[in-house]
């Protein structure tokens, strides 16, 4: 997903749907430190593996987990600095939107969160998280009664079966596309907007049966994704759902000016005894984008007005501020630390740049080091050298542009492959999303090619739209910055999305436009294999191909450093989603 997710192990990095826990990879609330290079910041490379439970049906029933000394009501606000690109969940592929979006869409099946950021997936929407028949070839979820629309009417079975059949309808141009392929029949589906029904997607009283085409251990925690949050048929509006959907959680949109802000109220109609996820404490949450990080860290410094009552989901603090937060321990428990199993990388597009060598020189010269510093340094990101984060079963450790040596580049190595391939003075476009980060980051990896004998070209990229303009084919773009995690950890949803030639297509994520029969195969044939060990060393081969061919520059593996006002209570990070919880926040008085 674009930065974020989970780890399992099955037979595709994740354990059978039927046992009782998954491997996530997480460190807890790490500590922080300084931005100098010497600090006690946590690092991502050897931290440990947390567990991600599968629920049980009593897991599934709510009330959510009550967070210690929460109080109800009040108005919760944010400071971040974009709006959701996409509010149609079947075009939400984003962890941002994926963090904004509990509030008022659910699915099958979610994450709960304790306390002490223990995390399961359960029920949602169903009464468990699925039953597995056919070796994984076949789930069937039930749906819980007494769940609403914000209209009073009842969430049903026939919403469930138009929600999965909408995601083949031409207007949803982004977003995941796992259920699109792994449903019989899908490959020939248009959707339900002409009258015709998927047969794999059958549905009985209260329960619906999905038949897949391959087996899918896993499918249970694919449809936890946001993505496959429930639309109501009746009110399907089709390609203007995107700008305001309709609730079945515990709030609803009450007003959206795109770009500016957004304010929920509460559902009256959400009962929370059917919900196992949401506590819903404060009465409204007034979300307001536009503000960069250095501008929302000030104000949480000074800790004035409605910013006590303000967290950021997005902005963490700004690499300006780094050492004054975290070096002041009054301020720094007001900061949520967390390793992120997300890897940020620079993609190469592929069909622009064709020759291997100038792209394996493209990462001999990156400046990592220096992007390292302008983030914060090491309290804020750790350099990478491979595309799985180390925090993700099939993580192997490679460094095959010598990072570990020579984290700031060797532009002498870079320059000599451009001399080998007849291509000094190759021009290189960037793109990047616009930020006072990003503008600073362009200079310096200007800077650093220019002098491995390159001809950059750097240009700044809306940050709302970013990702939507990098998915497009004919893009006019050499590189971007992108981030990834898997979906749901383990190596099939780390590299099949972003690396499998067989996916490209407008709104999908394979940055690189990347066909490679050999890749493709590797990856098909790492699929198939059991064995979980089996599986993690296929995965991390199939990494290191990827980056013998130098389709992406692996940038860093995040540190988060989440700043809040002094009265935001039950800041709980959620390693299922990745983020913070919005669902277990409140107003302290």
């Amino acid at each position: 997903m674009s930065f974020s997710r989970r780890n399992f192990l099955i037979a595709t990095g994740v354990v059978a749907a039927s046992s009782s826990v998954l491997s996530a990879c997480s460190s807890g609330n790490a500590g922080g430190g300084s931005g100098s290079g010497k600090s006690d910041a946590p690092h991502v490379s050897g931290s440990k593996a947390t567990t991600i439970a599968v629920g049980t049906k009593a897991d599934s029933t709510g009330p959510a987990p009550a967070t210690a000394g929460a109080v109800k009501g009040g108005t919760i606000y944010t400071m971040d600095q974009i709006d959701c690109d996409h509010l149609d969940p079947a075009q939400i592929w984003s962890s941002y939107e994926g963090w904004i979006t509990p509030l008022f869409m659910r699915g099958l099946v979610g994450f709960q969160v304790t306390d002490d950021g223990t995390t399961k997936l359960v029920g949602d929407l169903a009464t468990d998280t699925g039953t597995m028949k056919d070796a994984g070839k076949t789930w069937s979820f039930t749906l819980k009664d007494g769940c609403k629309w914000e209209d009073g009417s009842d969430v049903t079975i026939d919403d469930v079966k138009h929600t999965f059949e909408r995601l083949f309808a031409k207007f949803i141009t982004y977003g995941p596309r796992y259920p699109q392929q792994w449903l019989a029949g899908g490959e020939k589906y248009k959707g339900p907007y002409e009258g015709k029904h998927l047969d794999s997607i059958e549905t009985s009283g209260n329960t619906v049966t999905f038949h897949l085409n391959t087996p899918r251990t896993d499918f249970n925690f694919t449809l936890s994704m946001r993505a496959f949050s429930l639309v109501p048929k009746k009110h399907d509006t089709k390609e203007d759902y995107d700008k305001k959907p309709f609730s079945c959680g515990p709030y609803k949109i009450d007003s959206r000016s795109i770009g500016k802000s957004m304010v929920c109220s509460r559902n009256p109609h959400w009962d929370p005894k059917t919900d196992p996820i949401r506590s819903a404490y404060p009465d409204q949450f007034k979300f307001q984008y536009g503000f960069q990080s250095l501008a929302s860290t000030d104000r949480y410094i000074a800790d004035k007005g409605n910013d006590q009552h303000t967290l950021s989901l997005l902005n963490e603090v700004a690499p300006e501020r780094i050492q004054n937060v975290l070096g002041n321990a009054t301020l720094k428990k007001r900061v949520v630390t967390h390793l992120d199993a997300a890897t940020y990388y620079y993609a190469i597009n592929t069909t622009r740049i064709k020759d291997v060598k100038v792209r394996q020189a493209l990462n001999y010269a990156w400046p990592s080091q220096q992007c390292q510093l302008i983030r914060g340094g090491t309290a804020t990101s750790e350099i990478a050298t491979t595309i799985i984060s180390p925090l993700t079963p099939g993580h192997t450790d490679f460094d095959l542009y010598g990072k570990k040596k020579k984290p700031g580049g060797d532009p002498a190595k870079a320059k000599a492959l451009l001399k080998e391939a007849g291509k000094l003075g190759q021009k290189v476009v960037i793109a990047f999303q616009q930020s006072d980060i990003q503008v600073k980051q362009a200079v310096a990896i200007k800077n650093a090619l220019t002098k491995a004998g390159f001809t950059p070209v750097t240009k700044q990229v809306d940050k709302s739209t970013f990702y939507t303009q990098i998915a497009q084919l004919d893009n006019t773009y050499d590189m971007f910055g992108a981030g990834w995690s898997a979906d749901w950890p383990g190596g099939y949803t780390a590299l099949q999305p972003t690396f499998d030639g067989r996916v490209i297509a407008n709104g999908a994520s394979n940055w690189p436009q990347l066909n490679n029969t050999g890749v493709n195969k590797a990856i098909d044939a790492a699929a198939k294999v059991a064995d979980p060990d089996a599986a993690n060393k296929a995965w991390g081969a199939i990494d290191r191909q990827i980056m013998e061919l130098a389709a992406v520059v692996p940038d860093y593996w995040p540190i988060r450093n989440y700043f809040h006002g002094s009265k935001v209570g039950g800041m709980v990070y959620d390693s299922g989603n990745t983020g913070i919880s919005i669902s277990k926040v409140y107003a302290m008085a």
